[in-house]
């Protein structure tokens, strides 16, 4: 048995789904199960990593946990491994590639928190296995809205990334999880190619037979309508992390590809597979 947390999300029914497929029996965490909305194959529990107590039941019995930390602080996170690790040993958490271990001090919030949490399970009892991965293709379907409204994307003119479909995070977490010899590894996933937004927006457009159009939007003026949406201050920078940070040449990996057997999946392929997302 395996415990899926933020099994509702992108990356999490991914991870969810191909368990099943594989005959892997799967329970999910949710904090309203009745509201999940997963396979009836699945087990939901019901359990809060906000606390701690509530998540022994979820627990008992499981072999190993897909750790997906949904909060912009640490705090909370040693009560968390404290009760996964009465129970098993066995953890992969979904990290950030941006994460770097030749640093004191992280460059932004985003990776601040990966490695805070990356040191957290790292001291507990853990057998762990981070996942480092490189922006996620799933954080396109925020645009959503506005290529249905207008066929225009505005947005921070973010820094070009190897942007990673969620379905090759799934695949490679699903074989660490049922894998031995991944303890103590350090992943890092990404696209096979380099994607720029207005290449993103691009792409999603040929998909769905549209012409789209990305127009840049200055950082600070991105920031201040954030604000003034009533977003808080820390989840604005961790949305706008890195955004002025000077272009660094990306890393591409073939680590999908080696963990899985199969190459990672562009953008144009992610952007087929969403076509009703933005139709």
């Amino acid at each position: 048995m395996i415990l899926v947390t933020g099994a509702t999300g992108n990356v999490g029914r991914q991870v969810v789904g191909q368990l099943l497929a594989a005959g892997v029996p799967v329970r999910a965490l949710a904090r309203r199960p009745e509201a999940a909305g997963l396979p009836a194959e699945v087990e939901v529990a019901a359990g809060d990593l906000a606390e701690p107590d509530t998540l022994a039941a979820a627990l008992t019995g499981v072999e190993a946990v897909f750790l997906i930390w949904p909060f912009l602080t640490t705090e909370g996170a040693p009560g968390v491994l404290d009760a996964v690790t009465a129970h098993t040993d066995r953890v992969v958490y979904l990290s950030s590639s941006r994460v770097r271990d030749d640093v004191d001090r992280q460059g932004d919030p985003i990776s601040g928190l990966h490695a805070g949490m990356e040191g957290v399970i790292a001291k507990s009892t853990a057998a762990w296995t981070f996942l480092r991965a490189e922006t996620i293709a799933s954080n396109a379907l925020g645009w959503a809205g506005q290529i249905r409204e207008s066929g225009v994307v505005r947005g921070p003119d973010l820094a070009a990334k190897p942007v990673v479909h969620e379905r090759d995070v799934a695949a490679s977490a699903v074989r660490v999880l049922t894998e031995d010899g991944h303890a103590g590894a350090t992943y890092v996933l990404t696209g096979p190619e380099v994607v720029g937004r207005a290449d993103q927006v691009r792409l999603i457009g040929a998909a769905i037979g549209r012409t789209l159009r990305f127009e840049p939007v200055p950082v600070a003026a991105a920031r201040a309508r954030m604000l003034a949406d009533g977003r808080p201050p820390a989840l604005v920078d961790a949305l706008l992390a890195g955004a002025d940070a000077p272009a660094e040449t990306p890393l591409i990996t073939t680590t999908i590809r080696d963990l899985t057997g199969t190459p990672a999946r562009s953008f144009e392929t992610w952007a087929r597979d969403h076509r009703p997302d933005f139709s």
